[in-house]
């Protein structure tokens, strides 16, 4: 279409056309800054949101790292503590293990003494048992022998007082026939039978 001047008519609806289109686009203008300020805004929320998240999450990181600082140090506290008490006990029981293979020692020596006394004073028993079984058996064998001696001079004895008797007796007898002979002769010679008598 070839082209033609324009009218005013046409000039005012293009104008008008025109005015319609800016304004369109104006009001569209403020509208995309109005969501690009909304756009903003949210992001300012989430950009102060997620410093705010991570200045709590930096808090809590120093908290959890505080945290973790210190209970390092009480597990390295509790590890010093605990190996001083074991050092301490092993000390200890090093000691006393010491002290009681010294005791053991010593009533070992004092067991092999008491032994060696024991072994002495059986040996001492037996050979004084056996000096007293040796007495025995000789003061028996003594005993023995004077019995036998006694009863050789208590034999002897009562032969010889047998025999003593036996003479006594003889001469008793002797006597008594003489004296009896006599006072027989007697009686006779003043006339009296000694019979009668």
């Amino acid at each position: 279409m070839p082209w033609s001047p324009l009218t005013t008519k046409d000039a005012l609806t293009c104008l008008t056309k025109s005015d319609n289109d800016l304004e369109t686009k104006y009001r569209r203008s403020v509208l995309d800054v109005a969501v690009l300020q909304d756009r903003i805004a949210l992001q300012c929320e989430s950009v102060i949101k997620v410093q705010s998240d991570r200045i709590d999450l930096r808090t809590r990181m120093r908290d959890m790292e505080q945290k973790l600082q210190q209970e390092r140090q009480d597990h390295r506290d509790i590890n010093s503590a605990l190996s001083c008490q074991y050092k301490t006990m092993q000390t200890e029981l090093t000691n006393k293990v010491k002290r009681l293979e010294k005791e053991v020692n010593q009533l070992n020596g004092e067991l092999a003494l008491c032994q060696e006394e024991l072994r002495k004073e059986k040996r001492e028993r037996e050979k004084m048992e056996q000096d007293k079984d040796a007495t025995i058996a000789d003061l028996l064998h003594k005993l023995d022998n004077m019995e036998t001696q006694y009863e050789n001079v208590l034999h002897d004895t009562l032969d010889s007082l047998s025999s003593q008797l036996s003479v006594a007796r003889q001469r008793w007898e002797d006597k008594s026939t003489a004296l009896h002979q006599n006072y027989k002769g007697l009686l006779s010679e003043f006339g009296l039978n000694a019979l009668d008598i």
